[in-house]
């Protein structure tokens, strides 16, 4: 099963965003994002953002997914 999980926009460089997620960053594409900037926090799934997020929401789901990965 595949999940869009939340990361916060660190730089913005043209339609590629630099995100945090976890421990390390990647870049994403944000083509399909309005108004995308950094310090937002957006789902993303694969490569690719597809919304943005509350950052309360987001730092929920993050402390949530985190806490069942260190239960495995």
């Amino acid at each position: 099963m595949c999940l869009a999980t939340p990361m916060k926009i660190n730089e913005i460089n043209g339609n590629k965003a630099v995100v945090d997620s976890g421990d390390h960053s990647h870049e994403v594409n944000i083509d399909l994002l309005k108004d995308a900037e950094v310090g937002d926090y957006i789902l993303v799934h694969g490569d690719m953002a597809i919304n943005k997020v509350v950052a309360e929401d987001a730092k929920k789901i993050i402390e949530m997914v985190s806490k069942n990965s260190e239960k495995k």
